[in-house]
């Protein structure tokens, strides 16, 4: 009887486990729109892996210092980030894979953007926390 206490007792702890670190991907996820969009250096060098992948809608790739290159310049601006959908495909103790849909505008030098996306996201769990990895989006009608 004592195994078996034991044994559901790790399962509900592994559970409880899980679930936060879904909850704590799940914000890393917001805190990133947000971070985006007001342009949050800090935020933004918490988040962004250092081997970081960013694929936009129309095939423009940047690395982590690309990222950072365009904001300073201002080549590429958000205005508005706002996530519609969250799914979590897989998730374990180093690594996740999310698909998000979300409705983004913002500008390219001086070129306005409103699109809906959807994109998928891999994220990897690191000593400061979950991390983007990796993220191709592709346009929604």
């Amino acid at each position: 009887m004592r195994v078996v206490l034991f044994i559901l007792l790790l399962l509900i702890s592994g559970a409880s486990i899980a679930q936060a670190d879904s909850l704590n991907l799940k914000s890393s996820l917001l805190q990133l729109d947000k971070a985006l969009v007001v342009r949050d250096s800090l935020a933004l060098s918490k988040l962004l892996n250092k081997e970081l992948s960013f694929g936009h809608s129309n095939g423009w790739v940047q690395t982590k210092p690309e990222v950072w290159a365009d904001f300073a310049s201002g080549k590429l601006e958000y205005k508005k980030i706002n996530t519609t959908s969250i799914e979590i495909v897989s998730i374990d103790k180093k690594k996740a894979v999310v698909r998000t849909n979300a409705e983004v505008a913002g500008k390219t030098g001086e070129n306005e953007f409103a699109i809906r996306l959807h994109m998928l996201q891999v994220w990897i769990k690191e000593k400061k926390g979950w991390q983007l990895l990796a993220r191709q989006s592709t346009k929604l009608n």
